[in-house]
């Protein structure tokens, strides 16, 4: 395993590659690494010749209100996790080698980034998408994962990548979660022990909307959700909405296949979790 630290060596390292016709796999990261983390390693490591993994707390992405200075950075710990998982490339650059002092430049995908967690964090999405277009130039990937968990997020980056006609094909992966259902999260060690209990109700939650969504009106499903969430202790609600699976338009009665999503604050914690949805044929 090798640990790249400037932008044009991992480029230049990641061009010799390509011209080798090695299959280049690159899983963004911001760190903090669990086994979410690890299960896009390992996804990269059986499709790809060469792994990369980006290790990046994206400060463009991160609101003036927001936990970018306390975002957890254990470096030495992360190292460890990408070398005993067999990562070819760990690329660690520096925010200024990323982002220059004069930067002007930014991606953005209209609509599908002011929503949901956008309209919380309105810069939030821009940010995302810039650096992933960076690091798409950066490696030269073949294929990019990124965890279901994210579901805006990962439908903004396929929007982004088909759009723009980048030759990197977008692999989304299941949500990893604890024993107790509770999504991974590198936010999930800000939680008190109360606080962790409590969380696990969210996906308990979201398994009853679900079910109830294969044979019940949409309408009830939402409310019967948002009541539940409500009254988990000591939490706060930004959205608990039902998306259409493909283009994260508002879904409705017709919808086939949606998703839940939802973001809730767990005291000063925001989570974030989803599940996918499927009527039931009325065959």
């Amino acid at each position: 395993m090798k640990v790249i630290k400037n932008v044009l060596q991992m480029q230049r390292i990641a061009l010799k590659h390509l011209k080798d016709d090695d299959e280049i796999g690159l899983v963004p990261t911001m760190g903090a690494l669990h086994d979410g983390h690890i299960s896009l390693f390992l996804k990269s490591k059986k499709n790809d010749d060469v792994t990369i993994v980006s290790i990046f707390v994206n400060p463009v992405q991160f609101g003036p209100d927001e936990d970018y200075l306390k975002y957890p950075r254990p470096i030495k710990k992360d190292l460890e996790i990408c070398k005993k998982n067999h990562v070819d490339y760990v690329f660690m650059p520096s925010v200024n080698d990323m982002f220059s002092q004069n930067h002007r430049t930014f991606t953005e995908v209209k609509t599908m980034q002011d929503i949901l967690c956008g309209h919380f964090r309105p810069i939030h999405f821009r940010g995302v998408a810039t650096v992933i277009v960076k690091l798409f130039n950066i490696s030269y990937a073949n294929r990019a994962y990124f965890g279901m968990k994210d579901f805006q997020q990962l439908k903004i980056i396929e929007k982004m990548t088909k759009d723009l006609n980048f030759r990197t094909k977008i692999i989304s992966c299941p949500i990893v979660r604890e024993k107790n259902g509770l999504a991974l999260s590198s936010r999930n060690s800000y939680l008190s022990v109360d606080e962790r209990n409590a969380s696990v109700n969210i996906s308990k939650i979201l398994k009853e909307a679900m079910q109830d969504f294969k044979h019940k009106d949409l309408v009830s499903v939402k409310k019967n959700t948002l009541d539940k969430l409500q009254r988990i202790i000591n939490s706060k609600i930004d959205y608990a909405e039902v998306v259409n699976f493909n283009d994260l338009s508002i879904a409705d009665k017709n919808t086939k296949k949606a998703v839940f999503v939802v973001a809730i604050w767990i005291g000063k914690t925001r989570l974030i979790d989803n599940i996918v949805m499927t009527k039931q044929s009325t065959k």
